[in-house]
């Protein structure tokens, strides 16, 4: 058994795009080594850096978390500045654990796979885990996680219940708990309603799916660049509502008064209560496109 972390640094791309490929690749090669050094000091064993991130194994899910709200602590106390300008660092982290097989010094398992499916699915600032991981810490730590609800994994076949680790109590401090109410399911008459550029369709259970997108086809159409051709499917399974993301940007659910989103890329979650579903980037971009949902009970 061990912990598996990946730790992924964000908008890479655009910093490679502004400072050039040789001025970012020395940047993010002193960035991950610096990194390692705290990962290491935490017990962790860097298995190998991965160009814009860093792939860390733990023979303990406390250890693990702790060197990963350190790091995150870290860079907002004491920002870095790619190139001296610009945004301050900031990284996407996730944690698993289960059996993990070492062969010539890399690691598998899927342990591994998961872990990398969480920290793509964090947004930045975040730390994201899994039951596994919950019910292996310790107490204190324990209370510093917050169920996000179950969410699909892209290649799980079943949902994975995930807690986002409250590192900066200040700002989650609003965040509501979305998995308690969704393990019993909705009643077998709930109805999804969902709005979008002046449409309103209903979602009935055990009806069709429908799709969102920039598609004249799409069932909730909207004319929008960051808005793929279907970019969403919702649909009734298992007596929840899962929406899906299958777009090329990602989409951000916001449930209730949650002020951190879900972030989908290429994964699904349940729609519980209402909310906003951004299509193509968040809801603090100009003039986001953004869908209203509300489960009717």
């Amino acid at each position: 058994m061990a912990t598996v972390v990946f730790a992924d640094l964000v908008g890479s791309t655009g910093i490679f795009e502004r400072l050039g490929d040789e001025t970012a690749g020395r940047f993010v090669t002193q960035l991950t080594t610096a990194l390692s050094k705290t990962f290491e000091q935490h017990k962790g064993r860097v298995v190998k850096l991965l160009g814009d991130g860093l792939f860390v194994v733990f023979k303990e899910e406390g250890d693990a978390i702790m060197a990963c709200v350190a790091i995150q602590k870290r860079l907002v106390e004491k920002p870095i500045y790619p190139g001296g300008m610009g945004n301050p660092v900031q990284m996407q982290m996730g944690v698993e654990s289960g059996e993990v097989v070492e062969i010539e010094g890399d690691c598998y398992g899927d342990a591994v796979n998961s872990a990398a499916r969480l920290a793509d699915l964090a947004g930045a600032d975040q730390i994201l885990t899994s039951q596994r991981v919950h019910e292996a810490l310790a107490p204190p730590q324990r209370t510093q996680l917050r169920s996000l609800g179950p969410i699909y994994l892209r290649g799980k076949a079943e949902a994975t219940e995930v807690y986002r680790v409250e590192w900066q109590p200040e700002r989650d401090a609003e965040a509501t708990v979305m998995g308690v109410s969704m393990f019993g399911g909705l009643r077998q008459d709930a109805c999804l309603e969902l709005m979008l550029a002046g449409s309103t369709i209903e979602v009935q259970p055990r009806g069709e799916r429908v799709t969102i997108g920039r598609s004249m086809t799409a069932d909730l159409s909207i004319n929008d660049s960051r808005v793929s051709r279907i970019h969403a499917t919702v649909e009734w399974r298992g007596g929840h509502y899962v929406l899906t993301d299958n777009s090329s940007f990602g989409t951000w659910v916001y449930m209730g008064n949650q002020p951190e989103p879900v972030v989908l890329r290429r994964t699904e979650c349940y729609l519980v209560g209402s909310g906003q579903i951004a299509l193509g980037c968040d809801r603090t971009a100009e003039e986001p496109p953004i869908a209203l949902f509300s489960v009717k009970t």
